[in-house]
């Protein structure tokens, strides 16, 4: 092979080779399956034409039969115009299992984006180690875990899982900012066959290691119906990123709506009259950020919290709301942990925290206990205590306990906290604590008055001590709005803490309690 035609020849068959790999019989093996190719994902994700590959003729050295690419697809391209790095494992070949050139090439992409600063996005459909390369495939897996610890809080990192994923493929993954997976894909650390065999346990995969089941143990953080949605999703969430910790995310429309608007205005009555009574906070969200947006994160774990992203002025905001729907809003261990996680990824991007507040406090009993939820409630509070970014908290109506501690207080490290008149702070619910300080009194009373009497002390509670002017006339609570000026008040404040620093003392890192 002398010339440049023959040269530009071979060329051209070896790229055309490594487009399909595994030929016909990996085509088919889609086909079956209903999946795109590693390819086609990573263009659904990116802006059109935009994919740049690295390492597209990549395979094991010394193998003349070795194939191209080694079951993973690397690059980077853009999101909205903006630079992400990206990789995309191929189930066509190996089973998308990781070898050495596959972490090899992993390796290449993190380091890239690394030093570029951009976004680190992993589509995961693999079958974990390969088999075959023994303990090289282990030291790779090993190998992409230390890549993955310095880009841990620089650059978002984002993990798809769009098949069935195992041991080193979820270790991975879970290391990253957010997991999103589709409907019917699965993770496990080891599947039920393994764990038939060794522990005699019989499960099914989807109750093992379904989307749903790991939705709810806080493995996934938003699971949608198929590919398309997942991957609008993810470009939606980059939406609200910045490209790296040294960069502020996008302004998108700001200014919008300076007035009062009849929406704000359906805020004034929105929550009940009766204490007991439920609403939906989601009603609330929607009414005091630009547009009516929100993107909920980790809808499906610790519903009786809310955590998600919309923007203020045109800026993006990270919201933490109390969801009286379910539990009354009571906090507990699993929505602790959700909580944790979502302030400490808005802390790491510089992206401000709103506080929105209705919750009896922490949810009792003996189960609690048992699960942890006295060190699962200290990392939301050390979370919270520990963010430098501009945090406003808005405490819509109870706000007891711990619950009014951990949700935003100013004691706990609050910038701005504002409260509708409809607020409840105190340290319990008027039941609870006429329970405790009033005993003696109904005790006394005559037995047909004691209903009466309770109620009495009830009201009186309830009329003066949880109310929002005691916290106001201590200066715990800056100002008590109506609620239909909420929307204009976050733009007032977090237009005020636009420029906040924290100076850090020195030390290595603190102890989270874990």
């Amino acid at each position: 092979m002398s010339t440049t035609a023959e040269k530009l020849a071979d060329l051209r068959q070896r790229l055309e080779l490594a487009q399909e790999p595994a030929g016909e019989a990996g085509v088919a093996k889609r086909a079956r399956k209903g999946i795109p190719s590693a390819r086609d994902r990573i263009n659904m994700l990116l802006d059109p034409g935009s994919f740049t590959e690295i390492g597209a003729l990549v395979r094991r050295p010394g193998d003349p039969a070795a194939l191209y690419g080694d079951g993973v697809v690397t690059g980077h391209g853009l999101v909205d115009g903006r630079p992400v790095a990206v990789f995309s494992h191929d189930q066509t070949v190996y089973g998308g299992s990781v070898g050495e050139m596959f972490g090899r090439k992993v390796a290449a992409i993190m380091e890239y984006a690394a030093k570029v600063g951009c976004p680190m996005i992993g589509i995961n459909d693999s079958g974990g180690a390969r088999v075959q390369e023994a303990v090289s495939s282990l030291a790779w897996y090993a190998e992409l875990s230390t890549r993955q610890e310095p880009l841990s809080g620089m650059v978002p990192t984002i993990s798809m899982i769009l098949g069935n994923c195992a041991g080193g493929a979820v270790y991975s993954p879970i290391n990253t900012d957010v997991v999103v997976a589709v409907e019917s894909a699965h993770m496990f650390v080891t599947g039920p066959k393994v764990i038939r065999e060794v522990t005699g346990e019989d499960v099914s995969l989807e109750e093992l290691g379904g989307a749903h089941a790991q939705a709810q143990y806080g493995n996934i953080h938003h699971i949608a119906k198929d590919e398309t949605a997942a991957f609008a999703w993810v470009r939606e969430y980059l939406s609200y990123m910045p490209t790296s910790c040294q960069e502020q995310p996008p302004v998108i429309n700001p200014g919008l709506e300076p007035e009062v608007t009849d929406s704000d205005r359906e805020l004034n009555s929105l929550v009940p009259d009766s204490d007991n009574a439920g609403y939906d906070m989601h009603d609330v969200l929607l009414r005091i950020f630009d547009d009516g947006g929100f993107h909920e994160y980790g809808a499906e774990a610790g519903k009786n919290i809310i955590t998600g992203f919309a923007r203020v002025d045109g800026r993006s905001v990270g919201v933490v709301a109390n969801q009286p729907m379910v539990y009354a809003g009571a906090l507990d261990a699993r929505a602790s942990d959700k909580a944790s996680h979502f302030i400490r990824l808005c802390d790491a991007y510089e992206i401000p925290l709103v506080l929105v507040v209705d919750t009896p406090g922490f949810m009792p009993g003996v189960e609690q206990e048992k699960i942890g939820v006295i060190k699962r409630g200290g990392r939301f509070l050390f979370a919270f205590v520990e963010a430098t970014v501009p945090k406003v908290t808005v405490v819509v109506r109870k706000a007891y306990g711990g619950g009014y501690a951990v949700m935003g207080s100013k004691q706990c490290g609050a910038d701005v906290n504002l409260a509708w008149p409809t607020a409840r702070i105190a340290v319990m619910g008027a039941e609870s604590a006429v329970s405790l300080i009033g005993a003696s009194q109904i005790a006394a009373a005559p037995e047909d008055q004691k209903a009466a009497v309770r109620q009495q002390l009830v009201d009186f509670y309830n009329a003066t001590v949880a109310t929002p002017w005691v916290a106001a006339e201590r200066g715990f609570i800056d100002a008590v709005i109506e609620p239909s000026q909420t929307r204009l008040e976050l733009r007032r404040a977090l237009q005020l803490l636009r420029d906040k620093t924290v100076v850090r003392n020195p030390r290595k890192h603190h102890l989270l309690p874990l």
